[in-house]
This record gives C-alpha cells, structure tokens and sequence, in this order.
C-alpha cells in the first residue's frame, strides 16, 4: 500500500466522530471495555461493536479478551501519534486564531514523552525554571546554555560539551511546544539527556504502550529541586 492509499483510508477511518471519540479516549494507553467506549462515545453497544470492529480490522485497535468482556487499546504507540498529531491541529475562521485547549488525559498531563524527550506539565515547569535561573539565555529561535548552566547542568550529570556531537542528529538545545498546555518545554540533545537521566535515576518510569509517565515521589522532589531560585527571606 503506497502512502497516499494508507492516508486516505486511516483518515476515513478516523473521519467518523464517533470513531474519533473512540480513538480519543484509548490515547493514554489505558484498555477499555466495549460499554465503556460506547458511553464514552454516545452509542449504543451494538453501534460501538461495529464501529470496533471495523477500528481493529483496520489495525488501529486491538483487541484484549478479559474473561467475557471485550477490552480495547490502541494498537501501536504510531497509532496514538497520528491521532494526538491530528488533535493538535488547530482550524478555524480567517481572524479567529485562538486555540482551543486540548482536553488532554489526566495521566498524560502531568508527564509524558514527547518523541524523545520529556513533555507534559513538568517538563514545561522545568523549561520555565532554567530560563528563570539563568541556565538558559537567548529566546525560542536560539536557545542557548549559559556557562552558569554548564556548571549546574555538569553537577547533576548533565555535560554539554558531550552533547555537542549529537548535533548532526538534533541541536543540543531546543524548545519544544507540542500540544501548547504548558508553553514550551526542551526539545534537543539537552531535553534527551534530562530524560535519560530521569529514568536512570528511577525518579520517572515508563509504562507500555503508552506516552504518559509515572513519577515517583523522590523523582517530584528532585526535578523540582533543579533551577529552583531561593525564595528571599524577609525580615
């Protein structure tokens, strides 16, 4: 199948509300019964089934057999891409430019991963941190690590210098604004190397067949701790 076909025919699929309404639901990764869905969706169960059915042979969804309920999931994490990917999408009226919030899942809110590196409320509180302590400097279009954050970077395990050669793959350092909920977070090398360095630590833990995270309590504490500004003391 060439691409325009396997376009034209995933987007038939997805063109439907009530499929989308479906999709939508699946998108943390979270299996979910055919009653469940049909609720979600506003259907009957019998409409739902169909519906279903026709998602799964498709190969966008798949199917788990818990006893005698039918539970469903996205098939593939490529899945969950190409429907948050489209949800992103903002349309609207020439004049009319302002962007609806995206009803994200509550457990990708907090923390999820946004190709390869970390997104989600966190990640964009952490990006806000840095350019506050004065870790970061420039603006969007060219972000740039102070020397300041060379050093504080170098004392949590974080080294620039060893980042410079990935370059050729992805600049060091990036702002990334997929979904807009929390403004920018980092994208680049440096967003790559923080999240590795968050999963080594077992402050943040990956689970299957989903993009959203589970942070441990140690790992709130210490991702809140890097480029936190002393609050002045007054009196």
């Amino acid at each position: 199948m060439n691409a325009v076909s396997s376009i034209s025919q995933i987007a038939g699929l997805m063109a439907d509300p009530k499929r989308s309404a479906m999709l939508w639901a699946l998108i943390d990764g979270t299996p979910r019964p055919t009653d469940e869905l049909a609720m979600m969706a506003g259907l009957t169960s019998s409409s739902a089934c169909a519906h279903l059915s026709l998602l799964s042979s498709a190969g966008l969804l798949r199917l788990e057999a818990r006893g005698r309920k039918r539970y469903f999931r996205l098939a593939t994490p490529q899945v969950g891409a190409a429907v948050e990917a489209l949800a992103s999408v903002q349309l609207g009226r020439e004049g009319d430019r302002r962007a609806m919030p995206l009803q994200l899942p509550m457990s990708m809110r907090r923390a999820r991963r946004c190709g390869d590196h970390l997104g989600g409320e966190l990640a964009g509180e952490l990006y806000h941190r840095l350019v506050v302590a004065g870790w970061l400097e420039g603006n969007e279009q060219q972000l740039m690590v102070s020397e300041e954050g060379r050093l504080q970077l170098a004392a949590i395990g974080v080294y620039i210098d060893a980042l410079a050669p990935q370059q050729k793959r992805g600049c060091v350092i990036c702002h990334c604004n997929e979904w807009s909920d929390q403004g920018p977070h980092l994208g680049g090398s440096l967003g790559q190397a923080l999240l590795r360095l968050f999963l080594q630590s077992g402050w943040i833990r990956e689970a299957e067949d989903t993009r959203a995270l589970q942070i441990s309590a140690l790992g709130v504490q210490q991702i809140n701790c890097i480029a936190r500004v002393p609050t002045l003391q007054v009196g």
